[in-house]
């Protein structure tokens, strides 16, 4: 929540309480919060005893389950389909949980996931560079090149929004490039607007397997919206990769699109399995906490006016697309089909 956001909602009528400390990785003080009108809470726990609808970035975690509380409202990314434990831990709370990933707007579009899928895709390339340096344990490869030597070779499995976004800073870097999808629509759209060092391919098996052999980075970007992301390399494809070579699973988030990732952390970001390193940070956009909350709350907040305005009732349009579950019901079918239909 911006400063502007908190006068937005204070306009309205509405009371903003603000954790201590909440805006400081974004480079905002409690101060501004104050001067704009919210009310400055000590710790998470107070925030949620207090309000009737709880904004986040992150999903809940264990340590909060116990402090969400019947008829509460909370607004954030869940990603339900990659974890049992809060699903079942949100079924129990007997709250309402709007989703940031699956909200769709009347075009079809996906809004409040697009901000972070763009910083998340240009971060892959970027962290994909330096985890490709030998001191961290990679190929020792420089994305571009020089003048007599053959630049890295980038992988992308799905070109949606991470995937355009990677390609594009990728190229920025004069590698060479490929894009995976299988919508021969997108790719023709990704074929016109690519630099000429951007190829795209139809994705399939044998492709897939052609061009981890080749690969110096790979970048897993694979969306199924609400859902587990499919995956698309298998621990036993490892063995044809080349020693030294980087994956960034993106969609780690969703449960990833490469059997061997496993969710890890801003400070300690990879393992290496087979001699391929592996970097599967779940919030990529953390680390870059001022951009991503600019990019995020410019986003949301017209949602979360909305959502306040309503209250616990019936949502419609976007707001319904929003919502995974609702007072111990699973009500996305994504989410649902995700745990054997169940809902």
């Amino acid at each position: 929540m911006l400063p502007v956001g908190v006068e937005e909602l204070r306009s309205r009528g509405h009371e903003v309480l603000i954790q201590s400390g909440a805006g400081a990785g974004s480079g905002m003080p409690d101060e501004v919060y104050r001067k704009a009108g919210a009310v400055i809470v000590d710790d998470a726990k107070g925030v949620f005893a207090s309000a009737d609808m709880i904004i986040k970035v992150k999903e809940p975690q264990p340590s909060e389950y116990e402090l969400i509380r019947p008829g509460q409202i909370v607004f954030t990314y869940f990603h339900f389909a990659a974890s049992d434990s809060l699903t079942e831990a949100m079924l129990a709370s007997d709250a309402s949980c709007y989703a940031y990933e699956t909200l769709r707007d009347d075009e079809g579009r996906l809004p409040l996931l697009t901000p972070m899928s763009e910083v998340a895709g240009r971060m892959s390339i970027q962290q994909g560079a330096k985890y490709l340096e030998r001191p961290q344990m990679g190929r020792g490869i420089l994305l571009g090149g020089v003048p007599g030597v053959a630049p890295a070779h980038i992988t992308i499995l799905g070109g949606g929004i991470v995937g355009a976004n990677a390609a594009r800073i990728a190229a920025g870097f004069q590698a060479d490039v490929s894009i995976l999808d299988v919508n021969l629509d997108r790719l023709r759209y990704l074929d016109d607007i690519m630099p000429a060092n951007v190829n795209v391919l139809f994705s399939d098996r044998h492709t897939i397997l052609e061009e981890i052999q080749r690969a110096d980075l790979v970048v897993g970007s694979v969306l199924i919206p609400g859902a587990k992301a499919p995956q698309l390399v298998r621990e036993s494809d490892l063995k044809m990769m080349k020693p030294g070579s980087v994956i960034i699973d993106v969609a780690v988030d969703q449960g990833g699109c490469i059997e061997t990732s496993r969710p890890t952390t801003h400070s300690d970001p990879t393992y290496i399995i087979d001699d391929v390193v592996h970097y599967c940070v779940a919030n990529m956009p953390g680390a870059v906490g001022r951009t991503s909350t600019f990019a995020l709350c410019n986003a949301t907040l017209p949602y979360v006016i909305r959502l306040a305005g309503q209250g616990d009732a019936t949502p419609s349009g976007s707001l319904a697309s929003a919502l995974n579950i609702h007072r111990g019901e699973i009500v996305h079918q994504a989410v649902a089909d995700a745990f054997n239909g169940a809902s």
